[in-house]
């Protein structure tokens, strides 16, 4: 009996380990190897190799006080340069809509433009009673379908402390729901998922949601200086979650600020990208790992004004990654003179603001901005108003016949920028070609290159070849190549490239019975797609993106997605062209999709490729702007594409050897 349940055991395990190796194995594997987070663990490297220049330049700066106000200085630069274009600063418009009294404060509900069209609701916190001209912080709303809410236990608390506080409603949040029905009906989960969808809007017109957030929060503080009751050369900030993102950017280009507090926010970005991955679209923008920029150094650039960090010991923010953070803030601090000026406080807390961290905030604020570091802070009473709502709809874009959504904004915008698209296609092919590798943040095309033939098959009236190519510094790209019997000197070559990988296309064909006209098919896989693709696992559904953690992560090294496919793309050209079984025959391509979009710029750069059959794909950058509820924008996106040209540009471009066929 004994002996028997030893074998059950064994052929149990041995079962198991087939198994394995079966997945280990997968039909049509061509790489020589196979783990779960091989493509987002390369796209690590740029980033950490990113940090670490940064890294090595912070250290140089720490040397001297001249030398730390030059880094800063060349940070603010960087990052204002970075942010991008702003939106036009027009009149403010600004109306008190309504007003609510609470215990020892007054609210008052308002709504302002921040730029033509673009509504803002607010609730301006102020104690009841107002001697002189009073300091005044702007509150920026974490993550919440309800924004500024019914009220604000941090508002209300500076306000019965003597401090103005302002909280606005972000994008997507509150009163300013994008993606809405007639009725006000959210489309999506909103928020954090309406937040990235509407992002590649801004990104592909060379703007950001976080750089848009920044801005409105910027017009809040223009509307408080028209207050007689505000002192204009005291003015803080401050946020928590999504709040803390917006306080982090609002204070570094935006030197109005004098003090500021970032809570749950404030980390490492190298950590959090390889914990977490990235957040949603309005908390990051394109290029920051390229240009050296971390969160830390966001609240360098307000050095040596004083600075407070909130976190908690167990929040999904990284910690260690704001201890580290928060030691290179005070290095900064210290060799500016001002030690004493930034702090931090943590609790054994996750994702919140116990009120222990909240009374610190406050009294961080009185000694900052009313130079009262000794007086008692005063109590708030979780106040909550009856009616708070600073619209009779609900919504700013179903209020106002004015009024314009993210949308129509991007749209319009898109339409302003056609003369500059249409210059820039108008330049010789050398020029555009220059202007297109830059946006895909490619210096120049990578030749250096091999190949290792991983396994030959013969099959039923053709021959089939695994090839793994390297590329120098590039992620290797998976080739399948059969050559059938038929196949003669006249035979040309089909470059087969599907969303779902080449598997599916393998598959479909192994189970017809499929006359061979003779050519020669090269199926492959572009990184992260198919073979190369990552556990579904890795990337958060709300997003709306099958490939998300990737394409923030590459847009933040300054490396779109799409330059890294055109590099793969370019890559199978080159081994089309040397492989003694393939080389000088015509190669052509069809796929669909993501890849489709990719095949369009490599038809543009690289003429070896005669025609391109496309399918199922994106026809104009215009329909993520108009219709943002869709899936698997952000792999798409070229930050600041639509200044220079759109998909139909790049057919033209082509002269007709590519087509879309549905």
């Amino acid at each position: 009996m004994k002996i028997i349940q030893r074998n059950r055991c064994l052929l149990s395990v041995a079962t198991v380990f087939a198994g394995m190796v079966v997945m280990a194995q997968q039909p049509y594997q061509a790489l020589k190897f196979k783990t779960a987070t091989s493509f987002y663990n390369y796209e690590m490297l740029a980033v950490h190799t990113q940090n670490y220049e940064r890294q090595q330049a912070f250290e140089k700066a720490c040397l001297s006080k001249d030398a730390m106000q030059q880094y800063v200085s060349q940070l603010r630069s960087r990052f204002c340069k970075l942010a991008g274009e702003m939106p036009l600063r027009g009149k403010l418009n600004a109306k008190v809509v309504g007003v609510l009294k609470g215990n020892g404060f007054v609210v008052e509900k308002i709504v302002f433009q921040s730029t033509p069209g673009r509504y803002v609701t607010a609730h301006l916190y102020l104690p009841e009673k107002v001697q002189g001209k009073i300091p005044a912080c702007i509150e920026m709303c974490g993550h919440g379908l309800d924004g500024k809410g019914q009220g604000s236990g941090s508002a209300e608390q500076l306000a019965v402390n003597g401090i103005a506080a302002m909280v606005v409603d972000p994008f997507s949040q509150g009163e300013r729901q994008q993606t809405i029905d007639r009725n006000g009906k959210n489309l999506t989960r909103g928020v954090t998922t309406e937040h990235t969808l509407i992002a590649p809007g801004f990104l592909l017109l060379g703007s950001s949601l976080a750089a848009q957030e920044c801005f409105d929060n910027s017009r809040a503080i223009d509307y408080l200086l028209t207050r007689k009751e505000i002192d204009g050369d005291r003015i803080g900030c401050y946020g928590f979650s999504g709040g803390g993102t917006q306080s982090s950017y609002l204070a570094a280009l935006d030197d109005r600020i004098k003090a500021s507090c970032v809570g749950l926010f404030f980390s490492s970005r190298e950590r959090t990208l390889e914990t977490q991955g990235p957040s949603d679209g309005c908390q990051w923008i394109p290029g920051e790992g390229r240009d050296h920029i971390e969160i830390a150094d966001m609240a360098m650039m307000n050095a040596p004004k004083p600075f407070l960090i909130l976190d908690g010991r167990f929040d999904f923010v990284d910690h260690w990654g704001a201890l580290r953070g928060y030691e290179e803030v005070k290095r900064c601090y210290r060799v500016l003179g001002a030690p004493d000026a930034v702090e931090q406080f943590y609790t054994d807390d996750g994702h919140a603001i116990p009120k222990c961290s909240q009374d610190k905030m406050v009294s961080f604020f009185r000694k900052a901005l009313l130079d009262d570091a000794q007086g008692e802070v005063k109590p708030y009473t979780y106040w909550r108003g009856d009616d708070m709502l600073c619209t009779k709809s609900g919504q700013v874009n179903l209020e106002y016949k004015d009024a314009l959504s993210a949308m129509q904004e991007c749209d319009a915008q898109m339409d302003r920028l056609s003369e500059q698209r249409q210059a820039f296609c108008s330049q010789s092919a050398d020029q555009v070609k220059a202007g297109i590798l830059k946006l895909l943040g490619i210096t120049k095309l990578n030749d250096r290159w091999s190949s290792t033939e991983t396994r030959h098959e013969s099959l039923r009236d053709m021959e089939e070849y695994r090839y793994q190519l390297d590329c120098d510094g590039e992620f290797p790209v998976p080739v399948v190549v059969r050559i059938p019997s038929s196949a003669n000197q006249q035979s040309k070559i089909c470059i087969h490239l599907a969303d779902a990988g080449k598997t599916s296309l393998l598959a479909e064909t192994d189970r017809r019975d499929v006359v061979s006209d003779g050519t020669i098919d090269v199926y492959a896989d572009l990184r992260g797609f198919g073979e190369t693709c990552d556990i579904f696992e890795y990337n958060l559904s709300k997003y709306w993106n099958t490939q998300y953690r990737s394409a923030v992560t590459a847009l933040h090294a300054g490396k779109p997605l799409m330059g890294q496919r055109v590099q793969d793309l370019y890559t199978i050209l080159n081994f089309c062209s040397a492989n003694e079984k393939l080389k000088g025959r015509k190669i052509s391509v069809k796929a669909d999709g993501m890849n489709a979009v990719v095949v369009m710029h490599v038809a543009v750069l690289d003429e070896r490729l005669s025609g391109a059959r496309l399918t199922k794909t994106l026809k104009s950058w215009r329909s993520y702007i108009q219709q943002p509820v869709q899936y698997d924008m952000m792999s798409n996106v070229i930050p600041g594409v639509l200044r220079y040209y759109d998909i139909p540009d790049l057919l033209k471009l082509s002269r007709g050897r590519v087509g879309i066929v549905d």
